[in-house]
Order: C-alpha cells, then structure tokens, then sequence
C-alpha cells in the first residue's frame, strides 16, 4: 500500500487542470537488472504511464540517462509519452547544445583503457557521454575503475554525474532538472509528479515548486518530499492517478 500521505497528495495532484507526469526509467519505471540492455518496465507501470498520457489534460513522459534511441527502445513507450535522454539533454527534436565528437572519442578510448584487466568493469557510449558500469565488477576492482576514471576527468572538459555503480561523462551540460522544467513549460502544465531512483534525480527533485509531487524510489538521502520502496509502488502510484483523474474526467 502507498503511504497516506502520498496518497493524499496524489489525491490533490489529480486535480489540477494540465497534469505532467514525469518517471525515470531504470530502478523506477523499470526494475535494476545486471544486463542494462535486459531491463523492461513493469507491465503495470507502462500500462499506467500509456494510460496517464492517453487521458485529457493530462501528459507523460520518461527522462533517462539511457540514449534516447536505447530508451525508446528498451521502453517500448507509444509516441504519445514524451521520451527525454541522455540525463535530459537529448530531446526528440535532438541535443540541446552540440556535442564535441574528438572529446567524446578521447573519454570512451581512456575509459576503455581503465576497463581493461578489470571483469565486469564496462563502458558504455552513448551519443553525448560514455558510462563506466562497476554493477558486475568485485568491490576492489569496481573502486579501482571509479578512482581511476575521477583522475583522468581532470583532465577533461565533461561533466561528470554519478549513479549506482556508474559514473558518466558527458560532453555537454545534463540535468534532469531543466528537463522537467522544459516540458512544464513546453506543455503548460499546472502541476507535475516526478519519480526517480537515483542521484540523478535530485536535480529534478530539488526543482518541484507549490502543487508538485516528487517520489524518491528506495533508500537514500533526498530532496523529494514523499518515498516509496520500489518500482512496483511507482506502478501503484501511476495506477492511483489514473483512477483518480479518470473519474474527474
């Protein structure tokens, strides 16, 4: 069951006039998996998701650090569910600066090089950054990479976010934050709910104004004023909305 208080919150998110819902993808739409490339979101979050954006009034969308094209494929997500990557600086209609291609090329080729000799360390490229995965790595060699991978960005122009098991360096500016703020306003929404799992998230937490609702997923420090243990409650929590704002409909 969601705690009282959210569900009193989501009770008032509901009725706002122009609603924007806005959900992370891995750890929160989608349970963490060992195989990046495995991870589907729960049937019953995507089936609310879809829904929520289906209903008048009423927008949804996914912001990832995923690719785009990764997330749209790995989400599965209808076009009416606005898709958002790259920790918020790959929209649909692209980049939102442009991306140094001999810089990124330079990070992915260092990365590679911390990677070797280590099992389970892994690097993953993306359009405008490169990702370093310890997730499968033992705990000596997962600290070994990460260390490694820190002094080399000093010499980097990136900016450098970290995750769980993951430490990821873009070569333009990224932040979830801003991203929710561009599709408030794209939309004109009176009010959002945003979910999210991980450290990236809280730029878009500490971003929530009066009427919004922020959903930390699991454990952790955060800005989010309301947490739930895991994806399955996002499921419920998206179901919820769309129950409520069905029958103001």
């Amino acid at each position: 069951m969601l705690p009282a208080d959210l569900t009193r919150a989501l009770d008032d998110l509901a009725t706002t006039p122009n609603l924007l819902v806005v959900s992370d993808f891995d750890g929160t739409l989608a349970p963490i998996v060992n195989d990046p490339l495995a991870a589907r979101a729960l049937p019953a979050a995507a089936q609310a998701l879809t829904g929520l954006a289906d209903l008048p009034d009423t927008s949804a969308a996914l912001v990832s650090g995923r690719a785009l094209g990764v997330l749209r494929e790995l989400s599965a997500m209808p076009p009416t569910v606005h898709l958002v990557g790259s920790h918020g600086a790959e929209f649909e209609a692209g980049f939102t600066q442009d991306v140094d291609e001999a810089l990124l090329q330079r990070v992915v080729g260092e990365l590679n090089e911390i990677a070797v000799g280590r099992p389970g360390v892994t690097v993953e490229t993306k359009p405008a950054s490169a990702a370093l995965h310890v997730r499968n790595a033992s705990p000596a060699d997962a600290e070994a990479a990460l260390e490694a991978a820190r002094r080399a960005a000093t010499a980097w122009d990136v900016h450098a976010t970290a995750g769980k098991a993951v430490l990821e360096f873009a070569v333009v500016s990224t932040d979830k934050g801003h991203a929710v703020d561009v599709l408030r306003d794209q939309i004109g929404a009176t009010a959002v709910l945003f979910l999210g799992d991980d450290v990236t998230d809280e730029k878009a937490f500490r971003r929530m104004r009066n009427g919004d609702v922020g959903v930390k997923v699991g454990p952790g420090d955060t800005a989010a004023a309301f947490r739930v243990e895991a994806p399955d409650d996002v499921a419920e929590a998206l179901a919820y909305v769309l129950a409520v704002r069905s029958v103001r409909e």
